[in-house]
């Protein structure tokens, strides 16, 4: 018997073959084994298993086509910046994630394998040097072998401190009758927590990483927008032929749970939070600027500059976002986009206008949109295997319930527009909320961690808790209230439910005794782990990995201009800088009346869709997202920082583009067809606004956008264009004039001067 597992009690052989709890002892591999030697018998077999499980009492285990790897986790009962959170859930720490989980495997028949345990990680009973968590497995393309994240190491006595991370790991040998050989992967960063890896066309690792941005590591933790909690830094790729780690895009709050789709786009959940410092707000948080990100940077006054406040003004309505929404990028970190260009107009319910005097703003409403369920968060995102395209996820609170809610999906194959993408609610909406009394009669449990199968059935992480989060027991002995088994669903209705006796490791699932010093608690449990992050073991073909393209109109400003492209965009990389350009600055999107929409540029073009104000715009003017805020007070402050916008400052991007006279810090001219080019720095987290001559806001941007050295970005508007703009035209095809105007002086101010580096 593995020592890492209970017995249930005194169950027959049948039983305990049944309800699959026991990792260790595989009585039903054995069984297997010798069964195509009696290939006449197994129909007679089949028949008497089932016969005496139903004299035991027990349903019969779910039948499934492929093998699930999934993991154990010890039930962590806080649910802030722990393990199952919706956000600060990478760390590594005792408190934050526990020992004693464990990777397995089971195989169609229900037979389980313990593949750490078989390879020599982890423990049981008191947890020490060879403890370990384990999350996020990921399978590669072939489905020969896995990539996953572990922790390893426990506090061995009270008081004992330690700095654990999460570190990336593969599995190889879990196919029957193989050895399961795990090993860490080489050349990721080292002393930074790296978790949710995921397999890129060409077997490089994508994953999240709280890796500061520029690897400086007085900049660690980076803070996000919200609490100040410590969080992941964005997407990062490890390309294993060289080792060379590179960060795919930059998210102030963190970006979460990447994967790669059918069409090989990298599909991800971002923590969207652009707004300003609610800590600074507070009373308390001794919350300040460092001058800059450097080291030894002076401590300053806590000012913000971008976007508008929290808090209502006399003129404006305070701003606030706080979502997860769902995103894609290309495997080489360009193009990143809310999937589909979907956003807060086709998913929301509600959010306020920005001025109060302008009578044609109005806060949003659903109104008489396509699609009629709204959703708050749109978290651990998987495609369906059985149709490309459509996505799978869960809309949980933001606490309460360890990021466990609601089963929602959506249709987004690239072709398909925003404003005819409808959600798909799969369990009751009551599932994505908690209740301190009874629930309604149509809440089903809470859902983490939905995963179709190619044989159509559904999977998900299913606990029946209704309640908020908590500990019913103590801190030295927990009861924790969330319980998550890995249980089949059908379909009931308009809903998918738990199947009955759908537990993927029977009816007890797998137990475990555990205790480990918190540090300053000896913490004792025993009973049944968490189990979470299933995936379908099985061969898939990888797809091809897309790239970035440039369309007809930029293609002919590069010709009007003759400036060799190539030539360009090695400069841009060469520099570590991008180049952003909107065709036409007036041109937003028919949805979106929350923010002025009657634009004109002075002397030029004008999008005006009703009467009332008309507002001339004649800069854009850029922020970088910069590593700054302080927190704690400046006598001992907290290790980290928060990025706040700051006007684009960085020398390379500045000195590359022209500077016209009388702009705003960080600005460039809009031209008179509206269109825009400014050169800004890659890899890091970028947002902007529209001004007046004289530099007052008037469109600010709601989300951060982060580009790749030598990218080039083109939207077609200031909102990019769904279907009709505010004026009931299509998206701007105009080749952008403020885009030639930018690569004539570049040519003639830069390209002389490297064109020997280019030749």
């Amino acid at each position: 018997m593995n020592g890492a597992t209970n017995r249930a009690g005194p169950l027959d052989r049948i039983r305990i073959h049944a309800i699959l709890a026991y990792s260790g002892w595989r009585p039903m591999s054995i069984l297997s084994s010798l069964l195509p030697r009696f290939a006449p018998r197994r129909a007679a077999f089949a028949g008497a298993l089932a016969l005496g499980m139903a004299a035991a009492g027990v349903s019969a285990a779910p039948v499934l086509q492929n093998p699930v790897m999934f993991v154990t986790q010890f039930p962590i009962t806080a649910d802030f910046a722990t393990i199952g959170s919706v956000f600060a859930n990478h760390r590594g720490g005792i408190q934050q994630a526990g020992r004693g989980g464990d990777l397995y495997i089971r195989y169609p028949d229900g037979t389980l394998r313990n593949l750490t345990q078989e390879a020599g990680y982890g423990m049981a009973g008191l947890q020490g040097a060879n403890a370990i968590s384990v999350r996020d497995p990921a399978v590669s393309w072939d489905g020969t072998k896995a990539v996953f994240s572990m922790v390893v190491g426990a506090p061995t006595q009270q008081y004992a401190q330690g700095t654990y991370y999460w570190q990336l790991y593969e599995i190889t040998g879990i196919g029957r009758g193989q050895t399961a050989v795990i090993t860490r992967v080489a050349g990721q960063p080292a002393d930074f927590n790296n978790v949710q890896p995921t397999y890129a066309s060409n077997g490089d690792l994508i994953f999240v990483s709280d890796r500061p941005r520029n690897g400086e590591r007085h900049l660690y933790p980076q803070h996000d927008e919200y609490e100040s909690t410590p969080t992941p830094t964005g997407l990062w790729k490890l390309a294993r032929a060289t080792q060379q780690v590179s960060l795919m895009q930059h998210s102030p709050s963190g970006s979460f749970t990447p994967t790669v789709d059918s069409f090989g786009r990298v599909i991800f959940s971002r923590w969207d939070h652009l707004q300003r410092d609610q800590q600074a707000e507070a009373a308390g948080n001794g919350t300040f600027n460092w001058a800059s990100e450097a080291a030894n940077a002076p401590k300053v006054t806590g000012t913000e500059v971008f976007p508008e406040p929290r808090a209502d003004t006399g003129v404006a309505y305070g701003h606030r976002i706080n979502n997860f929404l769902p995103w894609m990028i290309n495997q080489d970190g360009t193009g990143e986009e809310t999937i589909n260009h979907i956003g807060r107009h086709e998913l929301f319910s509600y959010f306020n206008r920005s001025l109060r005097a302008d009578g044609n703003l109005r806060d949003f409403s659903p109104g008489t949109r396509p699609n009629p369920n709204s959703i708050l968060n749109f978290l651990q995102i998987v495609e369906d295997p059985r149709v490309p395209g459509r996505y799978w996820g869960i809309d949980s609170p933001e606490f309460y319930t360890h990021a466990s809610g609601q089963i929602i999906r959506i249709d987004a194959p690239p072709s398909r527009n925003p404003d005819s993408i409808i959600v798909t609610y799969a369990t009751p909406r009551s599932t994505h909320n908690v209740f301190d009394g009874a629930p309604p009669v149509d809440f089903s449990g809470h859902y983490r961690h939905p995963l179709p199968l190619a044989d159509g059935q559904i999977l998900a992480a299913h606990t029946s808790e209704s309640r908020p989060a908590g500990n019913d027991g103590t801190r030295p002995n927990p009861l924790p209230r969330y319980q998550f088994r890995l249980r089949t669903l059908q379909t009931s209705g308009a809903n998918l439910l738990p199947v009955a006796g759908g537990e993927l490791t029977g009816t007890n699932g797998i137990r475990k005794t555990i205790s480990y010093w918190d540090p300053d608690v000896l913490v004792s449990y025993n009973g049944p782990l968490w189990e979470l992050s299933p995936v379908e073991v099985r061969a898939r073909t990888a797809p091809p990995a897309p790239t970035a393209t440039l369309d007809d109109p930029e293609i002919d400003v590069f010709a009007q201009a003759d400036v060799d492209l190539v030539a360009f965009r090695r400069f841009l990389k060469d520099k570590g800088l991008a180049l952003l350009v909107a065709r036409d600055s007036t041109s937003r999107d028919g949805a979106d009346r929350q923010q002025p929409f009657n634009l004109r540029v002075p002397g030029g073009v004008q999008s005006t869709a009703s009467s009332g104000t008309v507002y001339d715009i004649a800069w854009m003017q850029f922020f970088q997202g910069d590593q700054v805020r302080g927190i704690g007070g400046t006598a001992s402050p907290t290790a980290g920082r928060r990025v706040l916008a700051q006007t684009m400052h960085d020398t390379a991007a500045l000195q590359a583009m022209p500077q016209a006279a009388g702009a705003p810090a960080g600005s460039v001219k809009i031209a008179t067809d509206g269109s825009f080019a400014a050169i800004i720095p890659a890899q890091r987290a970028m947002t902007w606004q529209s001004t007046t001559s004289n530099g007052t806001p008037v469109v600010r941007e709601r989300y951060w956008i982060s580009a790749q050295p030598g990218e080039i970005r083109v939207c077609d508007g200031c909102h990019g264009v769904n279907t009709a703009s505010q004026t009931g035209t299509t998206a701007a095809r105009n080749p952008p004039q403020a885009m030639r105007e930018l690569l004539v002086w570049w040519k003639q101010s830069y390209d002389p001067l490297f064109r020997g580096t280019f030749d």
